[in-house]
């Protein structure tokens, strides 16, 4: 009996240190970048600066590393600058570090406090609370996005899915990442419009429906960005081309925006978001001067 004590004495602090160590890890993958002011003086000539903010939303177990190169590499040539945390809870409880006030080439962080769920959805919710949060405390009334992975499917239902965002927080440019809009297709199907009729998602008839009630009458630019894994021509090694071309139908009802698609070779998934080519492509997208 003694024996048995001490054994469930020693388990008892193995997992309640195990328990700790999850606690630790996770709360270091959640801090969040560490924001640094510009000097427009010293950015790059190509560089126009806009007082439109962009918004980084990760996708599945994404964290403070998702967009940490990004923003460290933008903030260190003066392109960019990061202003604001956002943490989001299961419970659609904001926290928030930093502030917007109009600074140019703004970067907003998107953190979930847990985001390790076999479906989206619980994440649509907390984004569509974070969206409305920034809009009515901070004022924001016009931003970019860019979304890696679910995060970009996560942005699409709860925009979508909100007729007070749509009227209220109006979108410039969209920059998805790997971003699968439709997950019934198998990654073996070059694109063409005609697999619409083939898809058993239910989450993209739901899009397709609420993309032709968009009562948009503004511009909006996408950019489908996608890698392509070493080896392999219709994936990047997670996320299946053909998830993510899904999107040029999806948005064929609407005349407003213009679409634009390129795919990286020897591109990896998680390489989405960090390879130098893509960064400067991304740069030139929101603030090249000629665009």
């Amino acid at each position: 009996m003694q024996r048995l004590k001490k054994i469930a004495k020693v388990l008892g602090f193995s997992l309640g240190g195990l328990c700790l160590l999850l606690l630790l890890t996770q709360a270091f993958l959640l801090r969040g970048t560490r924001g640094k002011s510009i000097n427009q003086a010293n950015g790059p000539r190509t560089i126009r600066y806009s007082e439109i903010p962009t918004i980084l939303i990760p996708g599945w177990g994404g964290n403070t590393v998702t967009y940490n190169h990004m923003i460290n590499h933008y903030q260190d040539k003066s392109i960019a600058q990061k202003v604001m945390t956002v943490w989001v809870s299961p419970r659609n409880h904001i926290r928030v570090s930093g502030n917007w006030h109009g600074q140019k080439n703004a970067l907003i962080q998107v953190l979930f406090d847990w985001n390790y769920d076999a479906s989206f959805h619980p994440q649509v919710s907390q984004l569509r609370h974070v969206l409305i949060y920034l809009n009515q405390h901070y004022g924001i009334k016009q931003t970019n996005i860019i979304a890696h992975s679910w995060g970009g499917t996560e942005f699409m239902h709860a925009y979508m899915g909100s007729k007070r965002l749509q009227r209220y927080l109006r979108l410039n440019k969209l920059i998805f990442l790997g971003v699968p809009v439709e997950e019934s297709l198998s990654d073996r199907l070059p694109y063409h419009y005609l697999l619409i009729h083939h898809s058993k998602d239910k989450n993209f008839h739901q899009l397709r429906v609420q993309m032709k009630d968009w009562q948009l009458n503004y511009p909006i630019t996408i950019y489908n960005l996608m890698g392509s894994k070493e080896g392999s021509r219709l994936t990047d090694g997670e996320v299946p081309h053909i998830q993510s071309e899904m999107l040029k139908a999806l948005i064929q009802s609407q005349s407003m925006i213009k679409y634009h698609q390129k795919i990286y070779a020897n591109t990896t998934h998680s390489q989405l978001h960090s390879r130098p080519m893509i960064l400067k492509e991304i740069e030139q997208i929101l603030w090249g001067k000629e665009n």
